[in-house]
C-alpha cells in the first residue's frame, strides 16, 4: 500500500484486529521462559542460582529496545522498523530452540527482549490512525491482544513442553513470528514521520520529555505500581499454588488461563475513556488492584472456597492492570503526534522497571515470609499509587 499521510476517519477492523494479534504474539516472547526456567537451566547446565538471568536478561534487552529503539518510531518510516526489530526476534527465537549451552541461551534472551520492541512501535502507530474520538477504543483493542499475548504466554509454554518439550515452544515462536512478519509487511500502510532532529538528539530528548511533562511521569509511575504488583503476584502465585494448593503444573497453566478474562478491561477503558471518565476509572483501576491482595486474604485455609476467592483476586488483578493501562496510553498520546513513539518508550520503560522491581520482591518475600509477606509487598505498591493519586489535581 501507499504511505499514509493523513489520517482516514476511521481504522478499519481487519487492520484493528491484525495489530491486536501482532502485539500479542510478539509480547508473548518474553513470557514463555518464566514457567520452563527450571527445565531450560538443567538443559542448558545454568546453575540454579543463576536460572533467574534467563528472566531478567530478557527484560534488561526489552527495556533497552524502549529506549533506543522505539524512539525511532519519531524518526524514520514506521513499517521498516517493525519487520526489522521482528526480524532479530526470529533469529533468536531459532538460536534459542537450538541453545544448548547457557550463554548461548543467555544472549538469545537478551535478543528475544530487544526485537521485542516491536509490539510498542504498533501501538503509537495505531493511534497515529486513529482519530482524536475513536483513539481509546482503538488503543485499548490493540491493548487487549497484547495483554491476552502477556497472560497467555505462560500457559502456553507448560502446555507445548509437556507435549513436545521446551525447544519447541521457541521454534514454534519463530514459525509463527515469520508469518506474521511477511503479514505485515505486505499488509500494513507506511507511516513516515517529519523528524525535526537527529537520532542523538532524539534519545537525548527522553529525560527532557520526561522531566518536563507531569502527565507523562504521574501515568507512569501509575501503571509502574500497578504492574509491578502485577509482576509480584504472578511471580508468586505458582508456588502459592504448588506449596499450598497442591496443584500440578497443568493445574497452575489453567489458573493462569482463568487470569486471562481480566483483558476484557483493555477496550472497556478505552471507550469509556474516550467519553471523558480517565480520572474516576484510573482512581477506580487502582482501588481494584489493591482489593485483590487484600481478597485471599479472608479464607487463608487450602479449601476450594480460597482458590476460587484467588482466581478471583487475579482476574480483579488483570483487569485493573490492563484498564489502568490503557488509560495512560490514551492520556500520554494526547500530548503530541511527532513525539508518541519517544512517549510510549519512555513510558513503557518506566513500568516495565516496576514490573522488574515487583517480581524480584516477590521470589525475595516469599522466600523470607511466604504468601503474607508477598501479599503485604504487593498491596504496597497499588497504596503508593492511591496516595500519588489523590494529589492529582481535577
Amino acid at each position: 500500500m501507499n504511505h499514509v499521510q493523513t489520517k482516514t476517519n476511521t481504522v478499519p477492523n481487519w487492520v484493528t484486529l491484525l495489530l491486536a494479534i501482532a502485539c500479542g504474539v510478539i509480547v508473548a516472547n518474553l513470557y514463555y521462559a518464566q514457567p520452563l526456567i527450571g527445565l531450560i537451566s538443567v538443559d542448558t547446565n545454568l546453575s540454579a542460582a543463576s536460572a533467574g538471568l534467563i528472566v531478567t536478561l530478557t527484560q534488561v534487552g526489552y527495556v533497552i529496545g524502549l529506549l533506543f529503539i522505539v524512539p525511532l518510531s519519531d524518526l524514520i518510516e514506521n513499517r521498516r522498523l517493525v519487520v526489522s526489530a521482528l526480524a532479530v526476534v526470529i533469529c533468536a527465537l531459532v538460536a534459542a530452540s537450538l541453545a544448548h549451552n547457557a550463554l548461548l541461551f543467555l544472549v538469545t534472551a537478551m535478543f528475544i527482549g530487544l526485537g521485542s520492541v516491536a509490539a510498542q512501535i504498533l501501538v503509537p502507530y495505531a493511534a497515529h490512525l486513529a482519530t482524536e474520538e475513536r483513539r481509546g477504543q482503538v488503543v485499548g483493542n490493540i491493548m487487549s491482544g497484547l495483554l491476552l499475548g502477556i497472560m497467555l504466554a505462560r500457559p502456553i509454554a507448560s502446555f507445548i513442553t509437556d507435549l513436545w518439550g521446551w525447544q519447541a515452544v521457541f521454534a514454534l515462536s519463530a514459525i509463527i513470528t515469520t508469518v506474521l512478519t511477511v503479514l505485515l509487511a505486505l499488509v500494513l500502510p507506511e507511516r513516515k514521520p517529519s523528524p525535526t532532529m537527529n537520532y542523538g538528539e532524539l534519545i537525548g530528548s527522553l529525560w527532557l520529555l520526561f522531566k518536563t511533562k507531569s502527565i507523562l511521569r504521574r501515568r507512569a509511575f501509575y501503571q509502574a505500581c500497578l504492574f509491578g504488583a502485577f509482576s509480584l503476584f504472578w511471580t508468586v502465585v505458582p508456588l502459592w499454588l504448588t506449596n499450598h494448593f497442591h496443584l500440578s503444573q497443568q493445574g497452575i497453566a489453567l489458573f493462569a488461563l482463568a487470569g486471562v478474562s481480566g483483558a476484557i478491561a483493555a477496550p472497556i477503558a478505552g471507550r469509556l475513556a474516550d467519553k471523558g471518565w480517565t480520572r474516576v476509572l484510573t482512581g477506580s483501576a487502582i482501588v481494584i488492584a489493591a482489593v485483590s491482595f487484600l481478597l485471599p486474604l479472608i479464607v487463608q485455609d487450602d479449601s476450594a472456597i480460597a482458590l476460587a476467592i484467588l482466581v478471583v483476586a487475579a482476574i480483579m488483578l488483570d483487569m485493573a492492570v490492563s484498564g489502568n493501562l490503557v488509560l495512560g496510553q490514551r492520556t500520554i498520546y494526547s500530548l503530541g503526534n511527532e513525539i508518541r513513539g519517544r512517549l510510549n518508550g519512555v513510558f513503557m520503560a518506566v513500568f516495565f522497571i516496576g514490573g522488574a522491581i515487583g517480581s524480584s520482591l516477590g521470589g525475595w518475600a516469599y522466600a523470607s515470609g511466604g504468601w503474607m509477606l508477598a501479599s503485604m509487598l504487593g498491596l504496597s505498591m497499588p497504596i503508593a499509587a492511591l496516595l500519588y493519586y489523590f494529589t492529582e489535581k481535577k
